[in-house]
């Protein structure tokens, strides 16, 4: 199988190499998919069964290579936000694979019975996976555990951003998969570009949404589906109802995992003004208590790279020569890639914080007089990936979930709802198209089949030709009980 006409251009030979081994790979996965293609749900399972022992046996040496590529990256926030969920996901694909795979039954117009007609899921093929930096092993892991259950093929592209993780990842796949059945493929950023425009069956992209417009462009070429899951700005409203120490112990929690670098964390909270002094007063104490200080801190995680705390640098810096108070909670020490948590009072659209996604441990607090006020800020920007909302009175509460688009809700808490593997998990416009989680995984990787089974008598046979006044009889009558 050729590679993408694109491959010519790419500069660094090891880009070349990997993109080679790519089409190597994804042509021997095509072709062991077309000798095998509806895998019983015994094989599905075992996969399932070999991908839980792997991350139970690995655990730990994933958690020091993630460690290493971040900096410092608490081991139990990659157990708690990485190898837990996926296990969860594996559990419950595992329970679920015979019902999930069930052929499902649908009416049929009356004038078409006895007839009947079924629904049945088969697998695409060959699934492409493009994951993040961000948490490299769950955004890898958890579209395979949905592409597997489905009966699918896989080839995973891991973020350069995370070469020790990526490289583990590698060996440890290669380990307890044929290269038939999953394979991880690295390189660099341009060998990514030429990943999206291989003719896989589907393709997931989790990452920005600049990127993830050239991802859909790419696998456009080969009218290749997308799955994008992409970011934004998610807003968290607090209301005028909120209790503000458990809203601000909740947001610190979810805003400050991972320093920030969270694609679902709380963007900017919208405060009223009557509550807003308050309610910094509860951040700044929230932060305290759970991170006492910041240099030196083994809980509290560092960005990235340098290049990425520079930029977060820059939005703060940016934001107080336009106005903005800044509240530096803690004292990062000396650390290039140790941001402090900061909360910007008084942002505004003019600043940068308030039009790129953050992707750090910055809070911007922007006040709202009314709901109404909060409802319309948010609706003026890109649909969000997630909204959240903390508050008592269920009205306002039915007023935000009807009145907003967002990709996912979490009420009285941020970034839990992707933790539910019965909600599906995906963006709208900007923040992404598609979805996957639990079942909804399970169809986006799945042709989902529909099947008419003819009876012995078909009304139809009444109306074959040559049509005569008995058949535009037998038309009205069907047309009137259709």
């Amino acid at each position: 199988m050729a590679g993408p006409s694109r491959s010519a251009s790419l500069e660094d030979p090891s880009d070349r190499s990997a993109l080679a081994e790519a089409c190597r790979l994804l042509e021997v996965q095509k072709t062991a998919f077309l000798a095998d293609l509806n895998p019983p749900l015994s094989l599905r399972a075992d996969r399932l069964d070999r991908l839980e022992r792997m991350l139970n046996t690995h655990a730990d040496r994933f958690a020091a290579a993630i460690n290493e590529d971040f900096g410092n990256r608490p081991a139990l926030v990659t157990a708690m936000a990485e190898v837990m969920p996926v296990i969860a996901a594996i559990r419950r694909a595992r329970r679920s694979l015979k019902g999930w795979s069930r052929p499902r039954a649908v009416a049929v117009e009356m004038v078409w019975r006895p007839g009947s007609a079924k629904i049945i899921p088969q697998p695409l093929g060959v699934i492409g996976i493009i994951a993040p930096w961000n948490y490299p092993l769950q955004l890898a892991l958890a579209p395979l555990v949905a592409a597997l259950a489905a009966g699918n093929r896989a080839m995973i592209k891991p973020s350069e951003m995370t070469p020790r993780l990526s490289a583990l990842l590698k060996a440890c796949i290669a380990e307890v998969f044929h290269e038939d059945e999953v394979a991880v493929v690295t390189g660099g950023p341009e060998f990514a570009a030429a990943f999206s425009a291989l003719p896989f069956d589907h393709l997931l992209f989790t990452g920005s949404t600049q990127v993830g417009r050239k991802v859909a462009e790419a696998a456009a070429g080969n009218l290749t589906p997308v799955t994008l899951e992409l970011g934004g700005k998610s807003p968290a409203i607090i209301d005028v109802t909120a209790d503000l120490k458990t809203t601000a112990a909740r947001l610190t929690f979810s805003k400050l995992l991972n320093a920030g670098q969270t694609c679902i964390a709380p963007d900017y909270a919208l405060v009223p003004h009557a509550i807003r002094d308050d309610f910094v007063a509860a951040m700044r104490s929230a932060i305290a208590r759970q991170y006492p200080k910041i240099a030196g801190n083994a809980d509290y995680n560092t960005i990235i790279s340098e290049r990425h705390a520079a930029r977060l640098r820059g939005l703060i810096e940016d934001a107080g020569a336009k106005g903005a108070t800044i509240i530096t909670i803690g004292d990062a020490g000396s650390d290039p890639r140790s941001i402090a948590p900061t909360l910007i009072l008084d942002a505004d659209d003019n600043m940068r914080v308030m039009q790129e996604e953050i992707f750090g441990p910055i809070l911007p607090i922007v006040t709202a007089g009314t709901l109404d006020e909060a409802i319309s800020q948010i609706n003026a920007r890109d649909r969000p990936l997630a909204l959240y909302w903390f508050g008592k009175d269920k009205t306002r509460q039915r007023q935000v979930l009807t009145q907003t688009i967002s990709g996912g809700v979490c009420i009285n808490d941020a970034m839990i709802h992707h933790l539910q593997e019965a909600l599906p998990f995906g963006g709208v416009g900007a923040s992404g198209m598609g979805h996957y989680h639990g079942a909804h995984g399970f169809r986006t990787f799945s042709k989902e089949k529909p099947v008419f089974f003819q009876s012995p008598f078909s009304a139809a046979t009444m109306v074959y030709p040559p049509f005569t006044g008995f058949s535009r009889r037998v038309v009205d009558i069907l047309r009137r009980i259709a």
